[in-house]
Order: C-alpha cells, then structure tokens, then sequence
C-alpha cells in the first residue's frame, strides 16, 4: 500500500523528515561518498529503533509483554507507517551506495586493462634475442621399444566384444 505524504508527516519526527528528504535521487547523488555513508548510518539507526518500538507495541498489544507507558497501545500502525517509510529510505540510499561502488569497479577494471595493455604493448616493442644459426638440437625421451602383440587381429574384435557383453550382463544386475 501506498504512503501517502499526509501519513508520512504524521509519523515522522522533524529530524527524520529532514533524513527522508536527504535519501531522495537528486539529493543523495550530489552527497560526496563521506556525506551519504553517514546518512545512511544515522538512517540505520532511526530505522532500527523504529523496528524495535514497532515490534514492541505489536507485543503488547497481543498481550505477550507488559505496557512500557501509562496506557497500553490500542494499535500500531503510526509506528508501521514510520518503519516503513525509514525502510524505504534506506533502501534509496543503499541503492545510491551500490550504484557508486559499481562505478568505482569498473573504473578500476578499466584502469587495470588499460595498464595491462600498457606492459604488453611495452613488450611486444621488446626485440627477441637473434637465434643462433645451424641445426635446433631436440630433446626427447627414449626411443619406443616395439612390442610384440599375442593377439591377432581376427580375434581382437571378438575378444573386446566378449569384455562388453560381460559387463552389460554385470551393470543389469
């Protein structure tokens, strides 16, 4: 459901007002890095005490603690409407604060290619040392000793054949 602005003024003090309007687009994105992390800390704050007072009334009110105040709360939807204008507050600046470090790693990811670039370029512009003239000297491993084979190629095919039917009859099994 939507809030509207009425509710919004009802249920927020001047202060928190003040943090609400600050966590607007336009606003937060011409806060400096510094500016919007302490806002979005003192928001973390507000919203978690209005949580904790919100989940405390909604207790009393089904009678699972007793009243804090002189009379016990007949509804909690004030403190709802608040937590969730809070939230949704929060919510815009952690927004903004996810948008900026993107950017920040792509720029990084960017400066990082451009220096990788930079070396292999720088290498390629290196001369490879001239190869000395005659014969390439291989270096291999021993010679392959020929091995006699005891089957013979008429039987060969039958024989593996035998080995596949063996193990169809084991994996039915």
């Amino acid at each position: 459901m939507a809030i509207t602005k009425k509710q919004e003024l009802r249920a927020l003090t001047e202060s928190e007002r003040e943090l609400v309007a600050l966590s607007g687009v336009r606003a937060a994105r011409s806060m400096t890095d510094s500016e919007l992390n302490r806002l979005v800390k003192r928001m973390r704050t507000r919203r978690d005490r209005a949580r904790t007072v919100a989940d405390r009334q909604r207790r009393e009110m089904r009678g699972k603690a007793r009243p804090r105040g002189a009379t016990p709360p007949k509804a909690d939807e004030g403190s709802m409407v608040k937590l969730e204008v809070l939230s949704a507050a929060l919510a815009r600046l952690e927004t903004e604060t996810t948008r900026r470090g993107e950017i920040k790693a792509k720029a990084a990811l960017v400066e990082s290619a451009k220096k990788a670039l930079a070396l292999k370029q720088k290498a390629k512009t290196a001369k490879p040392q001239a190869k000395a003239k005659g014969p390439a000297k291989v270096v291999r491993g021993k010679a392959r000793v020929a091995v006699e084979n005891h089957v013979p190629g008429s039987v060969r095919g039958s024989v593996r054949k035998q080995g596949a039917r063996a193990q169809a009859k084991r994996d039915a099994r």
